[in-house]
């Protein structure tokens, strides 16, 4: 069972694997995955645990390297590319732990994230702190993005002192200050709790809707997957089994009873 999306519009964010495959020792992580995404779509990718579904995502944003094949962007090669010059490139990583700067406050984690997206005169070379205050854009878009995320009354908070669920929220955010071409989220409501869960997918319909941008979220929680796909990829041991349309995937007996198991009833995988 597979199926090909095909490119929806003239957008960045065509991003494609080609074979990507990786060992660790004898055991084979990821088996050739080959596949197309593109602009206006989101896929989820499921599977059994210790499938291989963080691992190829690492290997998409260059955490690790690829024993074989390739990963294109725009027809761009960013195989041998490390994972900071494939974000510059556009692709957005949000990870299951979350990455943030722990020491500084909400609003200075998100206002530096929008500066380091900035390019002419807002940039000045690497040195981010240069235009800390001066700058009432920088300020005012980091405003918006905490609205976005519902976390204006923890602005001046350390990102070290909030909970799991808000340090999630915020690495959103960050991600959305960067303004990538292809957003990645690796379990985004993990660990998140009911009020917290909303707001996190709420963005990311709100991302989807657009339409110009590529979505890829791995994703356990089965209900979540119903709602938003486009499209469904299964990884079992690595390798890909089946890909297509929500509908199709969750009905073929093979991937409910050999990947999904009663998972697929349970809302859980």
């Amino acid at each position: 069972m597979t199926a090909s999306v095909q490119p929806v519009s003239n957008h960045r964010g065509h991003l494609e694997t080609q074979g990507l495959s990786v060992s660790f020792g004898g055991h084979q992580a990821v088996r050739e995955v080959s596949c197309r995404f593109a602009p206006g779509t989101l896929t989820c990718i499921v599977g059994p645990n210790g499938a291989g579904k963080t691992t190829y995502f690492n290997l998409i944003s260059g955490q690790i390297p690829a024993t074989a094949g390739r990963v294109l962007l725009d027809g761009k090669d960013l195989t041998r590319l490390p994972a900071s010059a494939r974000a510059q490139a556009g692709l957005g990583r949000a990870f299951q732990l979350t990455n943030l700067f722990p020491g500084l406050s909400v609003r200075e984690n998100i206002r530096l994230a929008v500066q380091a997206a900035r390019q002419g005169p807002h940039r000045r070379g690497f040195n981010l702190w240069s235009i800390a205050n001066d700058h009432t854009a920088l300020n005012e878009e980091a405003d918006h993005l905490l609205e976005l995320v519902s976390m204006t009354p923890l602005a001046v908070s350390t990102a070290a002192s909030l909970s799991h669920g808000n340090q999630r929220k915020l690495e959103v955010a960050l991600m959305m200050a960067l303004d990538p071409a292809v957003y990645m989220f690796d379990e985004p409501t993990a660990g998140m709790s009911a009020d917290d869960t909303p707001v996190v997918l709420d963005l990311i319909r709100t991302l989807r809707a657009k339409g110009d941008r590529t979505l890829l979220l791995v994703e356990h929680k089965m209900d979540v997957v119903r709602e938003l796909a486009d499209r469904i990829i299964v990884l079992h041991q690595g390798a890909l089994v089946a890909d297509g349309d929500p509908a199709t995937v969750m009905a073929s007996p093979v991937v409910q009873e050999a990947y999904l198991g009663s998972a697929a009833d349970a809302g859980v995988e």
